[in-house]
């Protein structure tokens, strides 16, 4: 089967970063065991039983809970900064798991589907693993993002006018988001925490007269300038 042009264009726009998501996914590990306290001894596990109380008040969030949708804007500076906000907030007490955080940024991408599955790659960097959250959750973890900047990087600029017609999709552009990503959770009953900065591009598409959607994310902490 023959690969559309515009296919090949899309995947050399976007190759630099998904050859970088590999190294993002190895990095996961040591950014998403800040809030690790020391190795129990297996000798004297939690115990496997909930208590009565606790049990029954948890068993309806999972129900209930649901991640934070990204809000629809036709301005890409906008949109940027609210699915950058969708993407960093979660909550490991929520009941919800990564794929269900995923989800919400993925029900904003590429209508066209020729994108999803690079998008899908490059949120799964983002996010911590099914078994990374499973540890996190011990400790309560949650995270949240204040953005302090955003602006179309010139790198894109440069991009659009080197670019041949048509390899550029429709209505297409580039944000770079400036941050500080706060992590906050529990150790040994004592409320812990830590802010990060953070940096990265999210490649968008804003046709005209509806709502903008996301294309791909660059690499973390390594955005368009």
């Amino acid at each position: 089967m023959k690969t559309s042009p515009d296919s090949r264009s899309h995947v050399r726009l976007y190759a630099l970063i998904a050859a970088a998501l590999v190294l993002a996914l190895l990095a996961g590990v040591g950014v998403y065991g800040l809030l690790a306290g020391p190795t129990r001894q297996p000798s004297s596990p939690p115990s496997a039983s909930p208590a009565p109380g606790p049990s029954a008040s948890a068993s309806p969030s999972p129900t209930v809970a649901r991640p934070p949708a990204v809000k629809g804007s036709r301005d890409p500076d906008v949109f940027a900064r609210n699915l950058a906000t969708s993407l960093f907030t979660w909550d490991t007490a929520s009941g919800l798991f990564p794929l269900d955080y995923s989800a919400s940024i993925l029900a904003v991408g590429d209508p066209t589907g020729m994108e999803q599955a690079g998008l899908a790659s490059d949120v799964a960097a983002y996010l911590p693993s099914r078994e990374q959250w499973v540890e996190l959750r011990k400790h309560a973890t949650r995270q949240s993002l204040t953005i302090t900047r955003s602006y179309v990087p010139e790198a894109w600029h440069e991009a659009v006018r080197q670019a041949q017609p048509g390899q550029i999709p429709s209505g297409a552009t580039a944000v770079t988001i400036h941050g500080t990503r706060h992590r906050n959770g529990e150790w040994n009953g004592r409320p812990v925490g830590e802010d990060f900065a953070v940096s990265f591009t999210v490649f968008l598409a804003c046709p005209t007269g509806g709502s903008c959607h996301a294309l791909r994310l660059s690499q973390l902490d390594n955005p368009l300038k």
